[in-house]
């Protein structure tokens, strides 16, 4: 028998479940959420539930579903009181449970943009995160220039636009009340795997406004905090087998997350209008994120795009099967350490080595079950955030990218639609379309994929990459990526 999750729930559930030690109905949302996902719910949601623990009641979060998909999500968290079971298993398989009770609102903006704006613009909101993808931003990787591509964004740029539908125009929209109120204006804190994704929201945020109201952009820059941040926690997409494993302990939760034990957080201490005492519960408050995030962004999510596509050629389908075969863990440590750890600062406490061992630890955990095809949904936006700058690196120190060139080559013929053994794949992409015409012209002008310039910009004619490039796509289709990789490895 399973108890439905709401709030009367909570004093019956199973005793090997934590439930929130705090009073929910005393808790305010000083944060609002642009973007809930399983990430979110498994690492910043589960850093505020400390935080309440430790009596910080102002600190709550007001969820915010953008897209139109998200209103199962807003039915779930109304249906749930905004409880959902988080699952964490560490690499041995044990499982801790425990229920969330950080959420104390949640908006849907297709279904009621107004509430978005004010809720954003009440001087009770201090920090507004996000958690949007690597493309959410609409920068060119090439370029570092604000170029949205998505229609949201474009809509609410559009002359005569009128209530906005993106997450950048709900943001300037509240901005714009803000300042006209002369309430302080909130922090904009990016938590997505981008390398300075503090920046990259400024530049987002103040160029947007740019196009609406010039003012309004100077005071932005002026006043708005964008700290940048370095997050990490392997969560995979919820599945059915998440589900049940939460409904053996007697809970029908229709929306748990599952993730591994493993979490890190290292924020910039940079806020417009106070911040949380995350110190409190673990995170890292620090002068300067680079070092941590270079280190995690090149080795630990450029990791999963080299296991990726060399993985799923090979006929591979699970994270932890690729990181408990020797070829390829012998491939994933020497792309580590002799081109993506080159290209790295000093880490405050780290040992990069130690670091690089226990992510295959993390890689390899099998009660994760994180798939490969996961790690390589939307690469045309990764690939240049996480690949891209270690061969920028090495080649503008004269050093080897023959893995780096390995993985671009594997993420080529990846596109092409089957695997060594002639199984289909299923490529996710917004740019699909585009892709596989740079793809088809590899046929008659071999290195032709370098040059689709939303990904590679002008690392494309570097004749050194195109060389290797050239090499391991060749080596790839003649051999297959076992023996391509071995080769390396």
């Amino acid at each position: 028998m399973t108890i439905h999750l709401d709030s009367r729930a909570l004093g019956g559930l199973d005793p090997r479940v934590a439930v929130p030690g705090y009073d929910r109905d005393h808790v305010t949302a000083g944060i609002v959420h642009l973007g809930v996902g399983a990430f979110h719910r498994s690492h910043q949601a589960m850093y505020v539930d400390r935080l309440l623990h430790e009596g910080e009641t102002g600190w709550g979060i007001c969820g915010v579903g953008v897209l139109p998909a998200d209103r199962t999500i807003a039915e779930v968290l109304d249906e749930q009181d905004g409880l959902y079971t988080l699952l964490t298993v560490d690499p041995s398989g044990d499982t801790d449970a425990r229920v969330i009770g950080s959420h104390v609102a949640h908006l849907h903006a297709p279904a009621d943009t107004r509430a978005v704006v004010d809720r954003l613009a009440d001087p009770a909101t201090h920090v507004v995160s996000l958690t949007i993808t690597e493309g959410g931003y609409g920068i060119n990787d090439a370029t570092g220039a604000f170029e949205p591509r998505d229609p949201a964004t474009l809509a609410d740029l559009a002359p005569g636009a009128s209530s906005p539908s993106s997450v950048l125009g709900l943001i300037v929209a509240a901005l714009a009340v803000r300042r006209a109120a002369g309430t302080a204006p909130f922090t904009v804190m990016s938590c997505d795997n981008i390398q300075g994704n503090g920046h990259v929201a400024r530049t987002a945020v103040t160029a947007f406004a740019r196009v609406i109201d010039a003012e309004l952009a100077d005071w932005i820059e002026e006043r708005v905090a964008f700290p940048s941040s370095m997050v990490d926690r392997i969560t995979p997409a919820t599945t059915d087998e998440v589900v049940a494993a939460v409904a053996a302990l007697g809970i029908e939760d229709r929306w748990p997350v599952r993730s591994e034990s493993f979490t890190q957080w290292v924020l910039e201490d940079s806020f417009s209008d106070g911040r949380p005492p995350f110190e409190k519960v673990g995170v890292q408050v620090v002068d300067d994120v680079t070092p941590y995030e270079l280190m995690k962004l090149r080795l630990l999510n450029a990791s999963h795009q080299a296991m990726g596509y060399l993985g799923i050629l090979a006929g591979e389908t699970y994270v932890h099967d690729v990181c408990r075969d020797p070829l390829f863990v012998g491939f994933l440590l020497g792309y580590m350490h002799r081109e993506a750890i080159r290209t790295l600062q000093d880490v405050p406490g780290i040992d990069l080595s130690e670091y690089c061992e226990e992510l295959i630890a993390r890689f390899s955990s099998e009660a994760i079950r994180d798939t490969l095809a996961r790690q390589v949904v939307d690469a045309s936006d990764r690939i240049p955030k996480f690949l891209l700058p270690v061969v920028r690196a090495q080649l503008a120190a004269g050093r080897e990218i023959s893995r780096c060139a390995l993985v671009l080559a594997a993420w080529c013929r990846y596109l092409e639609g089957t695997t060594d053994a002639g199984a289909t794949t299923a490529p996710q992409d917004k740019r699909l379309d585009e892709l596989r015409h740079v793809v088809e012209a590899e046929a008659s002008s071999p290195g032709a994929f370098l040059s689709y310039e939303p990904v590679f910009g002008d690392l494309g004619s570097n004749a050194v990459l195109r060389d290797a490039f050239v090499a391991a796509r060749a080596s790839l289709a003649r051999d297959g990526a076992r023996a391509a990789t071995a080769a390396l490895a």
